[in-house]
């Protein structure tokens, strides 16, 4: 089965409440598992930065949501594409604080392809090499 993903970038509305956050990831985890959708959401308090990965119609039903969602404004698509395999196979939907300079450097990264850094320089990791490196930490203690 092929498998899409879509990142983006957007501005949390102002009165968004820790709570209400949190009411929309259980309702997001609850729509993504339905829909065969996996992903991550970053936030910093201010900014968010998702990244949501599966197959093409659960992509296309989960996004519709997150357009029309009210929690936040000016979405920015980062990327959208094909994906070779999924990254977070076992998220639902996860949501991560973040300090905003890695959310700021991860929104200006590269995300062509949702390409990792294989041979390449490591020094200048893609936007995929990134979100792991913000993920793996959380991977890793569960």
């Amino acid at each position: 089965m092929p498998l899409r993903a879509i990142a983006y970038v957007s501005q949390a509305r102002p009165d968004l409440s820790a709570e209400r956050l949190q009411t929309l990831v259980n309702d997001a985890t609850r729509f993504n598992r339905m829909a065969g959708v996996t992903g991550v959401l970053l936030h910093d308090g201010q900014r968010f930065l998702q990244y949501i990965e599966g197959p093409p119609d659960g992509i296309d039903s989960v996004y519709e949501r997150i357009l029309q969602a009210g929690s936040h404004v000016d979405i920015v698509e980062l990327a959208r594409g094909r994906l070779g395999q999924r990254q977070f196979p076992y998220w639902s939907m996860r949501a991560l604080p973040v300090d905003a300079l890695k959310l700021r450097q991860l929104a200006t990264s590269d995300w062509s392809g949702f390409s990792r850094t294989v041979e390449g320089d490591p020094a200048v990791p893609t936007a995929v090499d990134l979100l792991s490196a913000i993920v793996q930490p959380v991977l890793s203690t569960g």
